[in-house]
C-alpha cells in the first residue's frame, strides 16, 4: 500500500488535496497531515518515509525547504505552490514535480502517473541547489498592486499598504490611509509576493504589515492580539502555530 504524507497548514486545500488523492489512488493511504516545519521534522525523525509526499512550499513557520536543511527526505516530493512565478524553473532543473494551486485533477493525476511510473529518483535530487535557487531569485518582491474601483483604475504602491485580508471569499488590500480595494490575489500568492521582512501572515485570513501594528496583547493558548492602524472590524489574532515565528519575525 501507498503511503501519502501531506505537509500543508491550509486546512481547506488540505483536505481538497486529500479528497482529490483519494479519488485518484483509492487503495493508498494517506496519512495524518502535517502543518509545520517544525512538526514535519518531528514526524520524520519518529516515523519511516511515507513512499510519496505532498508538501506546501509556504507553511506557517516558514519556507518548507527548512525541512531539507534539517533532515534527508527519502520519499518523491510534489511541491504545491500558488503562485509560480519563481518557483517553476528550479523546480524544472531538479527533476521535481510541482503542482499550482488550486490544483487541477489532471495535474494531480499527471504528477501521480510520473510518480508510479517511477520517474522519481529523491537521490538525484539537489535540495540545496534548490533552495539556492529559489533565494536568489525571490530577491524582487512585488512593488505595486493594480486595483479597480468602479470605471476607474490605479496602482498601489506595496509600501503604502497596512495589510491584506480575505473575506467572504473576497481578498482585499487596505492602504494606511484606511482605504480598502479589492484585490485578484489570495493569500497563499500573496505570500510569495510580498517582502517577508515587511509582511507577516498571522493566521488564514490576515498578512499584516510590520508598520500597521499599533498594539499587541498575549492571549489564550499561547496566541498574540492584534490592534491595527488602520482599525480593522475583524478580530486579529495571531493563530497558534504561527505565534513563535511571528516573535522571531518582530525581532527582525
Amino acid at each position: 500500500m501507498i503511503r501519502i504524507l501531506i505537509i500543508e497548514d491550509e486546512e481547506a486545500a488540505s483536505q481538497r488535496l486529500q479528497k482529490m488523492v483519494a479519488d485518484v489512488l483509492p487503495n493508498a493511504s494517506i496519512l495524518p497531515p502535517i502543518v509545520s516545519i517544525s512538526s514535519a521534522i518531528d514526524w520524520f525523525m519518529q516515523n519511516t518515509s511515507p513512499e510519496l509526499i505532498f508538501l506546501d512550499v509556504h507553511l506557517a513557520d516558514g519556507q518548507s525547504f527548512e525541512i531539507f536543511r534539517k533532515i534527508k527526505v527519502a520519499a518523491p516530493v510534489i511541491f504545491t505552490t500558488a503562485y509560480d512565478q519563481y518557483a517553476l524553473e528550479a523546480f524544472r532543473v531538479n527533476s521535481i514535480d510541482y503542482l499550482l494551486k488550486p490544483i487541477k485533477k489532471d495535474e494531480l493525476h499527471r504528477a501521480i502517473n510520473k510518480y508510479l511510473n517511477n520517474q522519481f529518483n529523491p537521490a538525484e535530487i539537489n535540495f540545496q541547489q534548490l533552495i539556492n535557487t529559489l533565494q536568489m531569485q525571490q530577491t524582487s518582491y512585488k512593488e505595486r498592486f493594480v486595483v479597480k474601483y468602479g470605471e476607474h483604475i490605479k496602482t498601489i504602491e506595496t509600501s503604502m499598504t497596512a495589510y491584506f485580508y480575505t473575506e467572504n471569499k473576497a481578498n482585499f488590500l487596505v492602504t494606511k490611509e484606511n482605504k480598502r480595494y479589492a484585490i485578484d490575489y489570495n493569500l497563499d500568492q500573496l505570500e510569495e509576493l510580498l517582502d517577508p521582512k515587511k509582511f507577516f501572515r498571522i493566521n488564514r485570513q490576515f498578512i499584516i504589515g510590520f508598520h500597521a501594528i499599533t498594539e499587541m496583547f498575549t492571549y489564550s493558548k499561547s496566541r498574540v492580539l492584534i490592534k491595527l492602524n488602520p482599525p480593522s472590524k475583524l478580530e486579529t489574532i495571531v493563530s497558534s502555530e504561527r505565534s513563535s515565528s511571528f516573535k522571531t519575525w518582530l525581532d527582525g
